[in-house]
């Protein structure tokens, strides 16, 4: 089990990772509880990208696949905005695993991902689509933390 805990927008955020024979565990938590669980999984045959997405934002993410499938396993999220916003949670934390060079330490086959989401409401949450600044940045934080975290680095 590996663990990295980082101050983001204020607020404290801790990310677990275990590892199991059919899948792994990522619990990101600013409320020190699991959360709601959501599993991404991706064929086999779906190749993963290898050019990260061409944002403007401070780190490189790779490009989560279109063909990632996720499936709630415990709990919701509180609307439709957090719904949206623990799937994009789930589908970059899941992409950015597998295409980890760390992740052929977890046996190197590319297992579901089961990801868990407690984090804080934003004091200034977006509406509809909308990220708001802290939702944008709490975001880059814990991908941040979550890239480091594969590469061995510490809080």
């Amino acid at each position: 089990m590996a663990t990295i805990h980082r101050d983001i927008v204020g607020q404290g955020t801790q990310i677990v990772l275990q590892s199991f024979a059919d899948r792994t565990l990522i619990l990101v938590t600013q409320i020190g509880k699991v959360g709601n669980l959501i599993q991404a999984s991706l064929p086999s045959t779906t190749p993963l990208s290898t050019e990260p997405s061409d944002t403007a934002t401070e780190i490189t993410l790779p490009e989560p696949s279109p063909a990632i499938q996720l499936t709630p396993l415990l709990g919701s999220a509180p609307s439709d905005h957090y719904q949206t916003l623990y799937s994009l949670y789930t589908s970059q934390i899941a992409t950015i695993v597998w295409e980890s060079p760390a992740h052929d330490t977890f046996d190197g086959s590319r297992k579901s991902i089961v990801v868990g989401l407690a984090l804080k409401k934003a004091a200034d949450a977006g509406a509809g689509c909308e990220l708001s600044e802290d939702e944008r940045a709490t975001f880059q934080g814990i991908m941040r933390m979550l890239q480091d975290m594969l590469k061995g680095g510490s809080s």
